[in-house]
């Protein structure tokens, strides 16, 4: 036996005997390697290795967000992809391509399979050929119309001890929720009523991890899907996967344990494949699944998009700042993977404790003013707070809290993503971002469901003539982000581990430094988040009197170091030595 191989069984065993204390470990740990297709010939990963650099960037998408009369929609997408985007998005994300039942798409019935109404796994394997490709694990729970549920219900293998299950007797006050529907639903199976827990719907049954066999599938899957080309991993729900009655039923220590577990078996299988957690929580909370660089390869930055909708509404940037302060750097081998907008709404819990109750309820009161809807989950007081916001990108910053419609939406629309292109981490961006696609109230209207109003789907033809025609705010959206990002891409300082410093540069104009790892390119960034012209002294912002220092974006350089600077409404410059 080799020496990582040897070196493999052991760390898989040490995750197991903390998530299943009473089992075999050393014959579940085989089985699991086995189940992975790990071999012999496998290789320890290199510890804190980077899997990415400054030209990565994600686009979030549906299989079906563009679509063709007559051909299959991820042929349509892989059309489009090599069209206009082939050098400028490295990544891409297609949202859950599976057969479903509800949630458009996360109520997975068939893990194994390709939507016939997207395509088949040959498409995605084309799509994985030429672009870095990330598919949804939807490991919390799985469809009430799937395999697994049905022999649930009839009694029979595998599935009838697949989900958790829990006495309505019970004290559950303690599980922290994320919807307002009950927690526990009542199926009838072939031995009576059981109450199975649903932590999203009634739809989406919890799976049970406790049984050992559940994660058995999951490896069976995760192996399916690298054959096919996937990479990027992304977990969906997963701080609620374990469950102890008597606890917040979220975070625990075994769900932690079972990640780990996870990179642990992907890395040695495929070093460059990619775990991302999907915890869309409080800040701090959301820090923990780094673990110590050796849990989850990527996190969500769940906070960025709320703090930034804020600054960029309000015009004041102090929240947004001391956030930025307070984030670590995340250590090699791991990184931030930084969104504005995605298939969900806009989250409101990581706004917990960065800025106050009443400024969270004047961002709701501004986005309901500008067509958006508003989810609500109730606290264990009882309350009904926000959760989500539900409403397009661009049209939630279509004004400000003090003019609704001031003319500035597209230089406002730029100046977000042109933050988010620029901080640590890496980049993703949703599809409709990527076209300014503005509220869809007739998909909302059809569907009943408020995450709807950002899930346009566009006809390919539509789209295209949108692209090209001057008269319409789409091309000029288009053609500003794709810029950006070719510029952006061309940047070591815009690796996504290079230091990060905020600068403070008052209330109005948001900035910060990034510098390459090999400290040879520094990049001051600077954004006027205002509807109102800014001045800054260039002697503010301390750049280095021996180097020459230019504009990435306009090309204008600063031979006066101690001149001044000035931005229009929501300008932004990337000024570089």
């Amino acid at each position: 036996m080799t020496t990582a191989m040897t070196d493999l069984i052991r760390r898989v065993k040490e995750h197991l005997t903390f998530i299943y204390p009473d089992l075999d470990h050393e014959s579940l740990a085989r089985e699991l390697i086995a189940l992975m297709g790990i071999d012999e010939q496998c290789r320890s990963p290199q510890a804190h290795r980077n899997n990415w650099d400054e030209a990565d960037t994600v686009l979030i998408t549906y299989g079906d967000s563009i679509v063709k009369p007559g051909e299959r929609p991820l042929i349509t997408l892989k059309q489009f992809l090599d069209q206009h985007l082939q050098h400028t998005i490295s990544s891409v994300h297609i949202l859950p391509f599976f057969p479903y039942s509800s949630d458009d798409g996360f109520s997975v019935i068939d893990y194994l399979t390709v939507n016939p109404s997207l395509g088949e796994w040959d498409d995605i394997s084309s799509i994985a050929t030429d672009y870095k490709l990330m598919a949804d694990l939807v490991i919390n729970h799985v469809s009430s119309r799937g395999r697994w549920f049905e022999n649930f219900k009839k009694r029979v293998d595998p599935g009838q001890d697949y989900f958790v299950e829990a006495d309505p007797r019970l004290d559950l006050s303690a599980v922290v929720r994320p919807r307002n529907t009950p927690l526990l639903y009542e199926y009838e199976t072939l031995a009576g009523p059981r109450h199975v827990w649903c932590t999203f719907s009634a739809d989406q049954v919890d799976l049970d991890f406790k049984n050992p066999a559940v994660l058995k599938e999951f490896i069976n899957i995760i192996r399916h899907y690298l054959q096919w080309g996937v990479t990027l991993f992304r977990l969906d729900a997963v701080a609620f996967l374990w469950k102890e009655i008597g606890t917040p039923c979220i975070h625990l220590q075994q769900t932690h344990e079972i990640i780990k577990l996870l990179r642990t078996l992907v890395e040695h299988h495929s070093p460059d494949a990619v775990i991302i957690t999907e915890t869309n929580v409080p800040n701090r909370e959301n820090l923990t699944y780094f673990g110590n660089a050796n849990e989850a390869h990527l996190i969500y930055n769940f906070s960025l998009p709320p703090l930034l909708l804020y600054t960029l509404v309000s015009g004041d940037c102090r929240h947004l700042k001391t956030w930025l302060m307070s984030m670590p750097p995340a250590q090699a081998g791991t990184t931030y993977l930084n969104f504005i907008a995605s298939h969900d709404g806009i989250g409101l819990r990581p706004l917990d404790g960065l800025v106050s109750d009443e400024e969270r309820q004047r961002m709701v009161d501004t986005m309901n003013a500008f067509g958006g809807k508003v989810t609500y989950r109730r606290a264990q007081d009882g309350k009904d707070n926000p959760y989500e916001l539900n409403i397009a990108l661009y049209s939630a910053l279509k004004g400000t809290m003090h003019n609704p419609d001031d003319g500035w939406q597209q230089q406002r629309f730029i100046c977000a993503h042109a933050i988010m292109f620029a901080l640590e981490g890496i980049p993703a961006i949703y599809i409709h971002s990527l076209f300014g696609t503005e509220n869809d109230y007739q998909r909302l209207e059809h569907t009943g469901r408020a995450r709807s109003i950002n899930r346009h789907i566009w006809q390919y033809e539509e789209l295209e003539h949108a692209l090209t025609n001057h008269q319409q705010h789409h091309r000029f959206i288009f053609d500003e982000l794709l810029k950006i990002l070719a510029i952006r891409r061309q940047q070591t300082a815009f690796h996504p581990n290079t230091t990060q410093f905020t600068m403070h540069l008052g209330t109005k104009v948001f900035a910060f430094w990034r510098q390459s790892i090999d400290r040879r390119q520094s990049v001051f960034c600077l954004y006027n988040i205002t509807d109102e012209q800014q001045v800054i002294n260039l002697a503010d912002i301390n750049l280095i009197g021996t180097d020459r220092w230019a504009d990435l974006i306009s090309g204008e350089r600063y031979d006066n170091l101690g001149g001044q600077l000035t931005l229009a409404p929501y300008q932004f410059v990337w000024i570089s030595n």
